[in-house]
Parts: structure tokens; sequence; C-alpha cells
């Protein structure tokens, strides 16, 4: 039935997987070779849970090989339960071989991966303690050496991984993962090594101990628990003489690299092995949890491999290298090449020539045969190879030292023999480029000038080259200077080229650097050419002067003021000594100058400029309680230091003497006297209209506020009307608002 079952298994796939499984036998036989979980962040609050399964594909019933496992998430320290998640079967595929060479057809190897995505959430996932996923499943493999009741000891699949906020903060974090999985066999009496480690994402820190595999309480009787039992977990027992520390008998006993994961040990006894390690992560020198890992070696007598030997011949001589007697020296002109030779006692061994550096990371020497077979029929009991040094390798004084190792083809593992070489090397000699120029020193600009000069580099060893630019304190690209380059021959050549512009004119002097670079055995020779130049530039400002009076010591403001309707003329002149364009211009604060009866007409040119100013006045000084104006020469330079005058334009109000208007009439008496009541004479002096304050009107009251009269004619007389004697009010009103009133008796 086995037979049968496996061969379905194998020819069909994973596809008809549950066809095959209903014709297994009942799924308590014995099957587990190990396995270990991992929980990986991907974004937000999901995660994927993974399960990696080892199934003996030999010894194990496909009965045992289940479609899905169910995982159980707990907290520490509680052991609350958070959920169970539900893994189904993804990929069922054959662990390979380090050495296929070496394959023998009762170590067969299955690896099932059980996956599901899950969602962990801040609010419920943020216990400092951390949690816990556990699968429980029966039974190891029957054949186990070191246990007792193999077929009855079942495996507890665990890791721990830390809350998921901290410190109000979120803590992303995915567990190691990557273990690469055992399906080589060990030797007895022969070192067995085999690298264990994991891989972790985030970069965290991993340490690595031995540690008893978990049993669990699952079952021969229940060997598929619809649920994990929340910890502690009963671990396996081992047989007697053995322990967490002696897990397998050897000499050394099984131990691991606690940085490395690196498997060692010298087994004493030949059998199937179960063994368990730890991975513990670590962050910032903070715990964020673990993995277990439980696996089985098997350890079998194999036939006698001998070590093969590797030896090396001193260039020049018939005599083999010492090791850690002799060094090589390798100098300029002599020969850097060396003789190696491989050789193993084996019947057809095939071996592999390697190199690896000790004490350096200098580019290796090379080897011309890196492989091949000897003691086998038509070849060779030896292969000959060529170690060559480049002629760039320069050692700088030290002594370097190199492995040479020879490997075999032997199971479980390769023999090796290494030999270390110690070395100097000291390179071929190489002069420096060579850097001309055709600058003729010293250079003096000014803006607008045009420099230009050019660069020749040329190597005495025909080296390839490279030419650049720099600048001391500055880019040159940011001030616009260029350098073209071009190959000729063996010489490579460079077109300086800079207009100066005002970009130049903070700093008096820039140094620009050339280099002429060449990196023989990629050790940078440069020369550098540096070449100054000098920027001359002086400012001296625009002299203005005007026709308008000096402002007074405590107004910097000269005042213009004028009748309405009169006029006022000046003149504007500026000259500049260094020669630049002057312009000069004349703008109103928050008007423009023809609106306001003025006019401003500019003569601009090179050195000198001028300008004539009229001001004809008007109300429009007086509705904006004056008119400013600033006058202007602006430079055109790098630096400009403009020359201004304001003016402030006022309009002179006429004079208004004290208002006296009479306050009797006697019309009725046939005199020729006082017969009007008017107000537009000089006895009266009513405000003269002004701008916007014109009279308005005139309305006169009875005592009883009755109006009488009413004009808007400001030369108005008003007799009287033939009212009766007596007092009468009036009001006169202006368009500014303003208003007079008083009274005006009437009297026979």
């Amino acid at each position: 039935m086995l037979t049968s079952t496996l061969a379905c298994l194998f020819r069909r796939g994973l596809l008809p997987l549950l066809l095959c499984l209903l014709l297994a036998p009942a799924a308590r036989a014995t099957h587990i070779v190990g396995g270990e979980m991992d929980l990986q962040y991907l974004n937000g609050n999901s995660y994927v849970l993974t399960l990696n399964l080892y199934f003996d594909a030999v010894n194990g019933q496909p009965g045992a090989l289940d479609a899905e496992l169910t995982a159980g998430i707990f907290e520490k320290g509680s052991n609350r339960r958070m959920m169970n998640v539900t893994l189904p079967l993804g990929n069922n595929t054959l662990v390979s071989y380090t050495n296929p060479a070496c394959f023998t057809p009762d170590l067969v190897t299955r690896r099932l991966v059980y996956t599901q995505r899950l969602t962990l959430l801040p609010q419920e996932y943020a216990n400092a303690a951390g949690y816990y996923v556990a699968v429980e499943r029966c039974c190891r493999n029957n054949g186990i050496s070191n246990i007792v009741n193999p077929s009855g000891a079942a495996q507890t699949f665990y890791l721990e991984f830390p809350p998921v906020t901290r410190n109000g903060q979120a803590l992303r974090n995915s567990t190691p993962r990557i273990f690469p999985p055992l399906s080589d066999y060990a030797c007895l009496g022969e070192l067995f090594y085999y690298n264990f480690g994991g891989q972790d994402i985030d970069n965290d820190s991993l340490v690595y101990d031995l540690i008893t595999p978990l049993n669990g309480y699952s079952s021969s009787g229940n060997p598929k628990p619809p649920t994990a039992t929340p910890a502690p977990y009963p671990p396996i027992t081992w047989l007697p003489g053995l322990s967490t520390t002696n897990q397998i008998p050897g000499a050394p006993t099984l131990t691991i690299g606690r940085l490395t994961g690196r498997l060692e040990v010298r087994p004493t006894q030949q059998g199937l092995f179960v063994f368990g390690i730890r991975c513990t992560e670590y962050r910032k020198g903070v715990r964020l949890g673990e993995t277990r890992r439980d696996f089985q070696l098997k350890v079998i007598p194999c036939s006698t491999n001998a070590r093969p030997k590797v030896l090396l011949q001193l260039p020049g001589t018939t005599r083999a290298y010492r090791p850690g007697r002799d060094t090589l020296r390798l100098t300029p002109g002599n020969n850097r090449c060396v003789t190696l030779r491989f050789t193993d006692t084996d019947p057809t061994s095939a071996l592999t020539l390697s190199l690896s550096p000790v004490n350096f990371t200098a580019p290796l020497p090379t080897l011309n045969v890196l492989q091949g077979t000897v003691h086998a029929p038509g070849l060779p009991d030896t292969i000959t190879s060529r170690l060559c040094f480049p002629e760039c390798f320069n050692t700088r004084g030290k002594v370097y030292l190199l492995d040479v190792i020879v490997a075999d083809n032997g199971c479980s593992l390769p023999k090796r023999d290494t030999v270390r070489v110690a070395f100097t090397s000291v390179p071929d000699p190489n002069a420096p480029p060579l850097l001309r120029t055709t600058a003729a020193l010293p250079i003096r600009a000014k803006v607008g000038d045009l420099i230009t000069f050019d660069l020749t580099a040329t190597d005495p060893d025909n080296d390839p080259l490279t030419l650049e630019m720099t600048g001391r304190g500055f880019t040159p690209a940011a001030l616009g200077a260029t350098l073209t380059q071009g190959a000729a021959s063996n010489q490579l050549n460079g077109r300086f080229s800079w207009r100066v512009d005002c970009r130049a004119v903070d700093k008096p002097l820039y140094e620009f650097e050339f280099i002429a670079a060449a990196a023989p055995c990629l050790d940078r020779q440069a020369t550098t050419v540096v070449i100054p130049i000098q920027i001359d530039y002086q400012n001296t400002p625009p002299a203005l002067t005007t026709s308008f009076l000096a402002p007074s010591a405590a107004d910097s403001i000269t005042v213009v003021r004028r009748p309405i309707g009169g006029v006022f003329e000046a003149t504007l002149a500026g000259l500049d000594a260094d020669n630049d364009a002057l312009v000069m211009t004349a703008a109103g604060r928050n008007f423009e100058l023809g609106a306001a009866g003025m006019t401003f007409s500019p003569r601009n040119g090179t050195g000198a400029a001028s300008g004539t100013f009229r001001w004809v006045a008007d109300c429009e000084a007086v509705r904006r309680n004056g008119l400013e104006v600033t006058f202007a020469l602006q430079e055109s330079t790098c630096r400009p230091q403009p020359r201004t005058r304001t003016v402030r334009f006022e309009v002179e109000a006429p004079e208004t003497p004290a208002f006296l208007p009479p306050n009797i009439i006697t019309p009725y008496l046939v005199d020729g006297k006082n017969d009007f009541f008017t107000l537009d004479n000089a006895q009266a002096n009513l405000p003269p209209d002004f701008c916007d304050s014109r009279f308005a009107d005139i309305l006169i009251f009875s005592r009883w506020g009755n109006q009488v009269y009413r004009t808007t004619n400001r030369s108005f007389q008003w007799n009287g009307g033939n009212l009766p004697a007596g007092a009468y009010f009036y009001l006169i009103e202006f368009t500014d608002g303003k208003k007079y009133k008083g009274t005006v008796t009437i009297a026979n």
C-alpha cells in the first residue's frame, strides 16, 4: 500500500492530493522530519504566516500528508487564545542535496509549505509581552535514534513575535526566515558541517542556540488536534546520556555557531538523530521574538575518502612553497605566475580549485585551470594550474595572505586541502600624467570680457586619461565657465571658455583647478594646474543734481508750494564716473503724473542723463492733501547704487479773512442805505470758492422756521421780500460740507 500511494503522490503531484489521501493509510502514521514557521509583514495590518513542514518521502505514509493545518495564536503570559488560523497546503517540492552526486535513495525529503494571510490590529495586538504561534502534529519518524518512543513522539511548531505597536508607535517586524533545508547525511567518524542560518528582512540581529525539540500534546491516538493547546508544551525525551547540549553522539557533539548558524558534528554513532535549534531576534539590543526549528540528521557509514593535496612551486625553482616559512616576492619585471599541482589518491576523483583572500579585498589572481578529474582511465594523476597575479597588484609593503583550496567530490561532504600563501607585490612603475596650458598669467578680466585658453593632457604610459575642471570655493558652471574636451591620438585636449558677467563680481579672485587623471591599476594618479583669474570691478555711484531747493535739516523731503494755476519747473542732471548707462525717472506716489498736471521729460545716455519737470498746480494736489514725486537716477551695472530725490508738491490755499456778515438791513427807509442783505463783498469776507469747497446755497427762515428765501447765487442781494420787520435766520452751505449760521434783522 505504501509503494502504490507514494507512487501516486510523486507521479500525479499536488492536484490529485485528496484522492491520494483517501487511498492512503490512517493519518497517525509517522512522517515528520522537522520544520519551522515564520511571520512576514506585508503592509498596513496585513501579515502572512508560513509553516514549512519537512516530510519523510521514503518512510512516511502519504496518508499523513495534510491538506491543511491549524495554527493557534496566543498572548504570552496570559496564554489567552487570540485566534485560530487555517493554513492550507500551497507547495510540495523535493529538497535538493548539496551535492547531487551523493544522493542516497533511503533519504528523500519533501518540503510542504502551508500559508495564510492574516490581520493583526494594533488595538488587539499591543501587549508588551508579545505573542506566540503554535501548530501541533504527530508523529515523528519511527527510526529516530536519540529520543524515547520516536513513533509516538509529536512535534509542536513554535514561534514568538512582538506586539505590532510599542510606545505608541507602529512596530513593523518580520521574523527570520529562509532557513536552508537539510537533505544531506553525515558520514560516521567524519566532520559534518552545514550552514543552518536564516535571513531577516529587517536586518535585525540573529542569535542561534541548541534547544530540545517540543513534543506538545498531539499523539498517535490524536495526531492532528483541531486546535493547538496553549503553552507550555512538553519537550521530547532524550535517551540516557543525551541532552540539549549533547543531542547527537559525537566527538565533538553537535554545536551551532551563535552568530552564524553553522552546524558542526563528528558523529560517533550510526542512526537517525533529531535535533532542535532556536533563532532569537534582536533589534537595537531589545529582544523581539524567536522561531524554533526541528530537523533530523542521518548518520551512515561511508567509504573512505582520502584528502586531496595541493602543491605550490616557487617561481624559477623546483622547490615547493613552505607555508609559514616562505613569502612570494612579486616585483616589477619578474614572473608573476606560480605553478600549482593538485592530486588525490582516490580513483576517479573530481577536483575543484578555488581561491579565498584572508586579509585583503583586492582583485584576486587568476587560475587558468579550475577543475579536473584525476585517477580515471586515460587521465593523469595530477592537475596542473597556473596562478598569476595581475601586474597592477600592489600590497603597499604589507604581506597578503591567500588560501589556495582544492576540494574533491567525496560524500557526504568534500574533503579539502588548503595552502595559505603569503606574498608581497610591487606593481610596475607608472608616471603621472602631464598637463600643459596656453593660459598667459596673470589673467585680469572685467565684466563682459571673454576668456579662452587651451589645455593638453598626455600620459607617458599611455594610460586612459580624464580631464576635469573644478573651482576652489565655487562651481565653475554656476559662473558660466565651460570646458569642452576632445581626444586626439594619445592626448586629451580641452578648451576653457568664460564670458565674465555680473555673477563674477562677488569675489575678486577665482582659482580654477584643471586635473589630468589616470587610474592605472585602479590607483588614481593626477596632475593639477591652477589658473587664477583676477576680476577688476569697481563702481562709483552716479551723482544726481537738481534745481530743487535742498530739504531742511529736519525734513529729508523738499516741499514745493504753488497757488492754483501756478507753474513750477525744475531741471535734473546725472553724471557717472564709470560711464555706465544712466536712466532718469520720475514717479508719483500712488498717482500718475499726467493726472496731477505734471510732466517729466528724461534724456538718458551713457555716463550722463538729464530731465525736465513741470507742474501746473491744480486741485488734484488739494484732493490728495499733497503730492509726492520721487526722482531716480539708475545706473546699468552689476551692483547698481541708485540716487533718488523725493519732492512734495502742495497747493497754497487763498487767504481767508474773518467772516463778518451784516446783521441788519433797512429796506423800508428811503435813504438808499442798507437796503440789501449780501455777503459777496469786501466787508463780509465770505470764504472764497477753492477747489472742492464752493458756495452751494443760502437759506433764510422766519422765526417760526418757515423758509422765506433760497438762492445758489453767491452774489445774491436780499431786500427782505416785503416781509415784516423782525429777526430772520440764515444757513449758508458749501459743497465740502462747511456751514455758516446767523441772524439778520429787518428794521423799519
